[in-house]
């Protein structure tokens, strides 16, 4: 079974060009993503034992969240952004203000734009794009509809282990979040066991114009990709040797 697998993921691969630029595939996916409050904490390694129970005895049954977001793909480029939809943990929320949020992937130019707004600041990401260093698994499973396949990533700034479901049947590199680069439509995401989810709902393939425009004006700080990483390792060092999880920085 493990090599049948191969052999149809391999000319799947090589066939990959031809089919993406034939078929034009592009559409609007809705995922449901989850953040598991009590998982995150305990995949901080240099948490101690006695803060990850104090977190879970803290949180109980109301450990999870979930909000809706969209990906909008076509095989030239990609946007991820928050939904205008909510869930009914969203509903529960103090305020309706909206952070500044979005993931631009320009697969074409082998460019990328992101939008985020993070530890009291808006960042505008601008650089070349970096594929991520995938490794192929062999599992297949259902999601949304689609037979699709697993491959793993290890995440090491923000200490991840990356589970990623791509959809066989259609043939684009995109993906929700950071995650991108696999021979086909990431539709599911799972992070270190279930701390952070983000499952397919509903793929709409449709024509895609206007979903692809960005807002006119969006203020920030403008700089690379390395900058904006040296960002986040400094705050996550930061609060290692303050022994507390580092909140404000997405998951």
């Amino acid at each position: 079974m493990k090599k049948r697998t191969i052999i149809v993921l391999l000319f799947f691969m090589m066939m990959m060009p031809t089919i993406m630029y034939s078929q034009q595939t592009e559409g609007c996916v809705k995922y449901l993503t989850s953040f598991n409050w009590v998982k995150m904490i305990n995949a901080a390694e240099y948490l101690s034992k006695q803060r990850k129970e104090k977190a879970a005895y803290m949180w109980g049954n109301r450990s999870e969240w979930k909000v809706y977001t969209l990906l909008y793909f076509s095989p030239k480029q990609s946007k991820f952004e928050d939904s205008e939809e909510k869930t009914a943990e969203d509903n529960q929320t103090y305020s309706d203000r909206k952070e500044v949020f979005f993931m631009t992937r320009d697969y074409e130019n082998n460019t990328f734009f992101d939008a985020i707004e993070m530890l009291g600041k808006v960042y505008l990401v601008k650089d070349s794009i970096h594929p991520l260093e995938w490794k192929i698994l062999n599992d297949m499973k259902e999601v949304a509809g689609h037979v699709c396949m697993n491959a793993l990533y290890t995440d090491t700034l923000r200490g991840q282990s990356v589970i990623a479901w791509f959809a066989l049947d259609i043939p684009v590199q995109a993906g929700p979040d950071r995650f991108f680069g696999l021979p086909g439509l990431i539709l599911e995401v799972n992070i270190n066991n279930g701390a952070k989810v983000i499952t397919a709902e509903k793929i709409d393939m449709k024509a895609i114009t206007e979903e692809f425009k960005l807002p006119k004006k969006t203020k920030g700080k403008q700089m690379n990709e390395a900058a904006y990483l040296s960002v986040i390792k400094k705050f996550l060092d930061e609060k290692k040797k303050e022994e507390e999880f580092p909140w404000g920085v997405r998951y």
